[in-house]
């Protein structure tokens, strides 16, 4: 199981719902769902939308840095 905290976190100090950030990664919003509850793996290259989206390094969001 994967589970990215900093995902949810991330989108909700943004004020940002699920589907606006499944609109930006161009994917429905139950996959982007699974992602963020960890039911699935979230692929690298979204990873890297997220982070770059976000202004934030990958290692941020999951969790090896703890600052932005």
């Amino acid at each position: 199981m994967y589970f990215y905290q900093r995902i949810r976190d991330i989108r909700e100090d943004n004020d940002m719902t699920q589907q606006q950030v499944a609109d930006v990664l161009k994917i429905s919003r139950p996959q982007y769902s699974l992602y963020e509850t960890g039911t699935r793996e979230i692929p690298v290259h979204l990873l890297k939308k997220l982070a770059e989206y976000y202004k934030v390094s990958t290692d941020y969001l999951i969790g090896i840095k703890k600052h932005k």
